[in-house]
């Protein structure tokens, strides 16, 4: 299979560089007539795919939204990931996992290997066992053209405690992060397969992300307070491979099909001339 970072970039080239996150929490059930159980999160999933899934690029399912109904949770994401890349999509699975040796291992073959019920394209990771406890998960990557978002910047209120924080060098612990993952995307052409997670409202941390070489997913967008206009003070030398993820502000949208359509193609729209070339 080619490389994760070349089908996303021809994904992005086709479809518009919108991620959409599927998250099924209680709230947004209740706000779509649906049940807070395993039926309610089956139709909510079948609407976003009737709706978007021939549409949007990448869809950025949150696994605990599915695990906390167990394993009927786990047979709806398994479905509504196989419909999702039947339709032409990629899945971002939101997981956050890392761990270290046979377990991160464990967890790479289930949502690396093609083989596996679970496949997907990507999944995200946290390096804060360190970024060399992830190598099984890099190696399954590469092995089957899937890729890697490693948490580097979030947004949340107590990431900078422990991003922000500096090493003997004079690093930030997340620009360890970003290093290191440059370097695993070193002599890869084009768009590399190991990306970063990097909040949309981090603002003007100081941090260098010019030689990143791979993607670069930015959640935080839309009901968190990000704007598409944001992307390009924070990310102006790697706005090609900015990969913008909304979730409440498209979900909001539903249940009807063609009103998720319309904010999607808006979002998408604005979106693209957001990360055209910098002026």
């Amino acid at each position: 299979m080619p490389a994760f970072g070349a089908r996303l970039r021809a994904a992005m080239d086709m479809r518009g560089p919108l991620c959409v996150g599927i998250d099924p929490h209680a709230q947004l059930l209740a706000a779509w007539g649906l049940s807070d159980d395993p039926a309610g999160v089956a139709s909510f999933c079948q609407i976003v795919v009737d709706a978007l899934a021939d549409r949007v690029a990448v869809f950025k399912p949150q696994s605990a939204f599915f695990e906390r109904f167990g394993s009927s949770g786990a047979q709806i994401l398994e479905s509504t990931i196989r419909q999702l890349r039947e339709a032409g999509a990629l899945i971002l699975l939101d997981a956050k996992r890392g761990d270290i040796g046979s377990t991160v291992a464990a967890y790479a073959d289930a949502y690396l290997n093609p083989s596996m019920p679970m496949y997907v394209d990507a999944i995200t990771a946290s390096p804060f066992l360190g970024v060399g406890s992830l190598a099984p998960m890099f190696a399954e990557a590469h092995r089957h053209g899937g890729g890697v978002f490693v948490l580097a910047l979030t947004s949340n209120k107590e990431g900078p405690e422990v991003q922000h924080a500096r090493l003997p060098d004079g690093r930030t612990v997340a620009q360890s992060i970003i290093d290191e993952i440059s370097q695993l995307n070193v002599g890869e052409p084009g768009l590399g397969s190991i990306g970063a997670v990097v909040g949309a409202t981090i603002g003007d941390t100081g941090h260098d992300l010019s030689g990143l070489g791979g993607p670069i997913l930015v959640p935080g967008l839309g009901a968190q307070g990000g704007k598409p206009d944001d992307l390009r003070a924070i990310f102006p030398g790697n706005l090609s491979a900015v990969l913008p993820s909304y979730s409440r502000e498209v979900l909001g949208a539903g249940p009807d099909v063609a009103s998720l359509r319309r904010m999607t193609s808006k979002i998408n729209d604005e979106l693209m001339i957001a990360l055209g070339s910098p002026k």
